[in-house]
């Protein structure tokens, strides 16, 4: 390649603008390429999240405190650090009571939020039956007839279970219509007792 070619690669070069710039020992080139400026302007820059936004609580409490602006101060010893970090936590401690002292007069004011649920005993379950067996000394079998309609296929369906009951005066008779509570456990199958008879056998 001739030296008048390159000559001619070289001014087409310039022409273009796509010269990649001066060389070592070289001049500055006369009209250097603008550069944009660093800085967009406010309205294009995209919000963006602190970097802190996800992490746990402990976590960006740590980064804040790392980034709070800290002065140096004397060199301690560590008796004497330990007596600074006892005293400061002492401080903290005596506003810690405050604050909590306070939100506690201030949830006792009347009118202050919901007041606390009543907790009431559950009510013991009631059941109405039939004695089916009144063999046993002041014990009874109660026959509970369950009629409920099937949730998915709409037919009436009858189911009935048996429970043994505590009647104290042997009241009830074979064939009697009785309401009987829950209780706590009498023997080893009783948890009920009888109430009253509700009405007697034919």
């Amino acid at each position: 390649m001739s030296d008048e070619e390159k000559k001619n690669e070289s001014t087409e070069g310039d022409a273009d603008g796509s010269t990649a710039g001066p060389v070592a020992g070289q001049g500055s080139p006369a009209h250097p390429p603008e550069t944009p400026d660093p800085t967009p302007p406010a309205e294009e820059a995209p919000a963006e999240a602190s970097p802190g936004d996800d992490l746990p609580r402990k976590e960006k409490r740590r980064l804040e405190r790392s980034r709070r602006p800290h002065k140096a101060g004397s060199q301690l010893s560590p008796d004497e650090r330990a007596a600074k970090r006892a005293e400061s936590r002492k401080v903290k401690a005596g506003l810690r009571r405050k604050e909590r002292a306070a939100a506690k007069a201030k949830k006792g004011e009347a009118g202050a939020g919901t007041p606390p649920a009543e907790h009431a005993a559950n009510a013991a379950k009631v059941r109405q039956g039939v004695v089916v067996s009144d063999k046993g000394e002041k014990s009874i079998t109660v026959r509970i007839d369950i009629v409920r309609r099937h949730p998915t296929y709409e037919k009436v369906v009858r189911r009935s279970r048996t429970l043994h009951a505590h009647d104290e005066r042997n009241e009830a008779g074979r064939g009697d219509m009785v309401r009987v509570i829950e209780t706590r456990p009498l023997s080893k199958t009783k948890r009920w007792r009888l109430i009253d008879v509700v009405e007697k056998a034919k």
